[in-house]
């Protein structure tokens, strides 16, 4: 089964249901979203999580306050990470340095 999982940025501007596109791999159903503010990010959010996403990760415009609206959204239904997560849940919650190492 694999792992399914948001990204979303912000930017001015972003039409959350025109600028949205979802990117499948044998492993990874990924759902991109961009929204134009913070409230809009939480209903995405909350749309995400009810559609069976599990994991979402913010680009780096979003800063505390963004990543708390989301993740007051979300109540525990998906992890929430900033641009990166230190173990990731598509990756056996490992670190990608543990597994991509050269």
């Amino acid at each position: 089964m694999s792992l399914k999982a948001a990204f979303i940025f912000i930017a001015p501007e972003a039409d959350a249901y025109k600028h949205r596109t979802v990117v499948e791999t044998p492993v990874v159903e990924l759902t991109v979203v961009g929204v134009d503010s913070y409230k809009t990010a939480a209903k995405v959010a909350r749309e995400l999580v009810e559609d069976g996403i599990g994991a979402i990760e913010l680009c780096a415009g979003f800063g505390i306050e963004g990543t708390a609206a989301v993740n007051k959204v979300v109540k525990g239904s998906a992890v929430v990470g900033v641009v990166r997560f230190d173990n990731h849940p598509g990756l056996d919650f490992k670190s990608g340095d543990d597994i991509f190492k050269e």
